[in-house]
């Protein structure tokens, strides 16, 4: 991931939880293929797995890789499946005003852009949206920035440095590593 041009996704919640994002009777997987069925089960289904027309996942008006979602995302439990579900499910950023540290964590492990901005920024957003489903943003990662296309708003974000080149590179943990193989043979060999 280095720059993404997309619409978004409005989910205008506060406080969504772990168990919201993907409910633990869903947690019987050890991949994580498939947890995208399940994203926000309980909002996305009537009973009788009927979609419910009123969630905005099932409304055909909005779509996009990036989901934009309420203050305080991901709270709850410290489910790494939640980051799963979102990333199985097609998305590649996630913005809000506030994230959970651990979920925080989670996506950036999962090679999802979590992007806090400014209560007033996230307010301006879902404005945005609301009045045409087909704005975009444009985020560059290399260079921390996400643009409102359309307006005159582009902000800065902070990642951490070692996390930004994950996603930069498509590395997890152990790929990074990997990629440091010629740089730990000389170091042990000098």
């Amino acid at each position: 991931m280095k720059e993404i041009k997309s619409t978004c996704i409005p989910l205008q919640i506060a406080n969504i939880d772990t168990d919201q994002v993907i409910p633990a009777r869903f947690l019987k997987a050890t991949t994580r293929e498939g947890f995208g069925d399940n994203l926000f089960r309980d909002w996305r289904y009537l009973p009788g797995d009927v979609p419910n027309p009123d969630f905005v996942l099932n409304n055909s008006t909005y779509s996009g890789s990036v989901l934009v979602a309420g203050k305080n995302f991901g709270c709850g439990s410290s489910r790494e499946h939640a980051a799963w579900a979102l990333a199985d499910y097609g998305f590649n950023i996630v913005i809000s005003s506030f994230f959970a540290d651990i979920f925080k964590g989670n996506a950036l492990n999962n090679g999802i852009l979590p992007i806090q901005v400014s209560d007033e920024i996230l307010a301006t957003l879902f404005e945005k949206i609301d009045q045409n489903p087909a704005t975009e943003i444009f985020v560059d990662l290399p260079n921390e920035t996400l643009e409102i296309l359309g307006t005159d708003i582009k902000i800065s974000f902070k990642i951490n440095a070692y996390k930004k080149e994950c996603l930069l590179n498509g590395y997890d943990d152990i790929d990074y590593i990997l990629s440091m193989t010629d740089k730990i043979k000389a170091f042990v060999l000098s």
